[in-house]
């Protein structure tokens, strides 16, 4: 199992909305993320900074290909089309990254 961490700025005018459309998550883009092996995909926010930090547990054995299957997934492109204009990507981003990736510096098990 693998520990994914990422943060990504949320825009102060979308806040309302992205709790609303993320208290009813489509049925069939949460059967792609389990599909993806992803498990516990958790997303919190943080305010006033309006960070929003996203965990999840990888379970498979590929997670560039599971990524690149949910990536192509028509429901999930629908989904990301919906969410991606309240995102702010954060400028420390790396190239090719929406969502910045995170070190893990401790864990509990």
């Amino acid at each position: 199992m693998k520990r994914i961490g990422s943060l990504i700025g949320l825009r102060a005018e979308h806040i309302a909305e992205y709790k609303r459309v993320h208290a009813a998550v489509w049925p069939d883009v949460l059967k792609q993320i389990g599909s993806s092996n992803i498990r516990n995909y958790t997303i919190f926010l943080r305010e006033p900074e309006n960070l929003l930090f996203s965990y999840f547990e990888y379970v498979g054995d590929d997670l560039d290909g599971d990524m690149a299957k949910m990536a192509a997934d028509p429901v999930t492109q629908e989904w990301w089309t919906v969410c991606m204009p309240m995102q702010k990507q954060l400028e420390t981003a790396g190239e090719g990254e929406w969502w910045a990736s995170m070190e893990e510096v401790f864990h509990q098990p």
